[in-house]
């Protein structure tokens, strides 16, 4: 691990001088954390007011259910050194596949109707939608931009990533995926409609199983022990339960709080997917077989959705 040139620059002018290099995405990220903490605030406010918290205990479940489901994907790295690279990106694209998805059946639509159903507008309920879509990209924008992290063919990026060991940037940058996709979970169950939350849930846990097979084997490459990696691999999923308890903060109480937290998950997650997953398996010229991958995995969220909605 290497460190930076002057042992008096803290983590703080690291990332104060990151942000005034990208004035714009500082800017956005700072609107969508407070749009994030406004929601978060009246979601809190209104548990405490109605004494319910059923929805919060489902989202917790939904959430652990994704933490799992990583482990249990994780848990071949025992005794596998490394899967064919062809392999990984087919299964790369299918839990991206099963993101898109998710973000389509079981955040926008539902936010749409939910939206329309408030305003008495389709345009009126579209507008919410985008709305938090467009502050779901904005928070995952800043924070991969002011995240150290680091992917298999890109390199270390963010700031600071001098600081960290290689092996922490692999699971920053997985990490990165899982608050978003537990964020939606939170999200689908906050009205205590199953028929949103349960199939979500369900895809998220299960494209949970080879993004943790992914992320042991890469920190095995990275030269963790299998026990350490497993172990790494299985914790990162922990942010699951976490932001599902956030998402279902988020939109919970207000009436407006619904839609806008759908599209604030499903933006999130369409960011994830195209920034970060979609390219990883597009590097190493497996263009095809990955595709197929994501068709698979976006039927199969297709019927899961027909079937437990």
């Amino acid at each position: 691990m290497t460190t930076l040139n002057s042992p008096s620059e803290s983590w703080f002018s690291i990332i104060r001088a990151t942000a005034f290099e990208h004035p714009r995405t500082s800017i956005a990220l700072a609107a969508a954390l407070v749009l994030t903490i406004i929601l978060l605030l009246q979601g809190m406010l209104h548990s405490l007011a109605s004494s319910t918290d059923g929805f919060s205990r489902y989202a917790l479940l939904g959430g652990t259910a994704g933490f799992l489901a990583t482990t249990l994907g994780a848990a071949p790295a025992l005794f596998l050194r490394g899967i064919r690279q062809s392999t990984e990106d087919v299964m790369l694209g299918f839990a991206a596949g099963m993101m898109l998805a998710a973000s389509c059946f079981s955040l926008i639509l539902p936010g749409l109707d939910s939206g329309e159903a408030i305003t008495g507008s389709a345009v009126g309920g579209a507008a919410l939608v985008v709305l938090g879509m467009a502050f779901g990209v904005a928070l995952m924008l800043g924070i991969d931009n002011l995240t150290p992290h680091e992917h298999t063919n890109t390199g270390p990026c963010g700031p600071g990533h001098e600081r960290c060991d290689r092996a922490w940037l692999f699971v920053l940058a997985i990490a990165i995926h899982n608050l978003p996709e537990g964020m939606a979970v939170g999200v689908s169950f906050a009205q205590g409609d199953m028929s949103v939350g349960l199939p979500l849930a369900t895809a998220i846990a299960l494209q949970d199983i080879p993004e943790g097979l992914a992320v042991a084997l890469t920190l095995r490459a990275v030269g963790m022990s299998p026990m350490l990696a497993v172990v790494v691999a299985g914790a990162s999923g922990l942010l699951e339960p976490v932001g599902a308890l956030l998402g279902a903060g988020l939109a919970g109480g207000w009436l407006f709080a619904y839609p806008i937290g759908l599209g604030l998950a499903a933006g999130a997650m369409l960011f994830v997917v195209s920034h970060e997953v979609i390219p990883e398996t597009h590097r190493n010229g497996h263009q095809t077989l990955a595709t197929l991958g994501l068709m698979a995995g976006f039927c199969l969220m297709m019927v899961l959705d027909t079937t437990l909605g």
